[in-house]
């Protein structure tokens, strides 16, 4: 259990910022699912790599995640100073967002539910 008021606790947790540079997509019309065969392919690798294996991906999902870690790349220049050649992917992950859920019709008056699912991805960087 933690020490002090709630009030206190969060104070304390909200101080701690995290300055790593990172960018978010929300809303992504594409699942979880999907969008993690992409993330699996990058997570740890050196961003040059990184581009290389979205760039050269058939999936949908890696044309999304090009423009997300090259906004993360942009991020760590500008506003964190850092060296292009020594960043790489620290954590890459994909959380489920809201579900569109969707009516198909099918045979004998009977309907057929379709949900189109969104996610929110997430691309931290660091540097070696």
């Amino acid at each position: 259990m933690a020490k002090g008021h709630r009030s206190q606790i969060k104070r304390n947790r909200n101080a701690e910022k995290d300055t790593r540079p990172s960018a978010k997509l929300s809303y992504a019309r594409v699942s979880v699912q999907k969008a993690c065969f992409v993330l699996d392919a990058i997570r740890g690798k050196d961003v040059q790599t990184a581009l290389g294996i979205v760039t050269y991906n058939p999936r949908y999902a890696s044309t999304l995640i090009k423009k997300l870690l090259e906004s993360a790349i942009a991020n760590a220049e500008n506003n964190n100073n850092m060296n292009r050649e020594k960043l790489y992917v620290e954590e890459c992950y994909a959380n489920k967002g809201p579900t569109m859920k969707r009516i198909r019709p099918r045979a004998q008056g009977r309907a057929y539910r379709i949900e189109k699912r969104m996610s929110h991805i997430t691309v931290v960087l660091n540097e070696r």
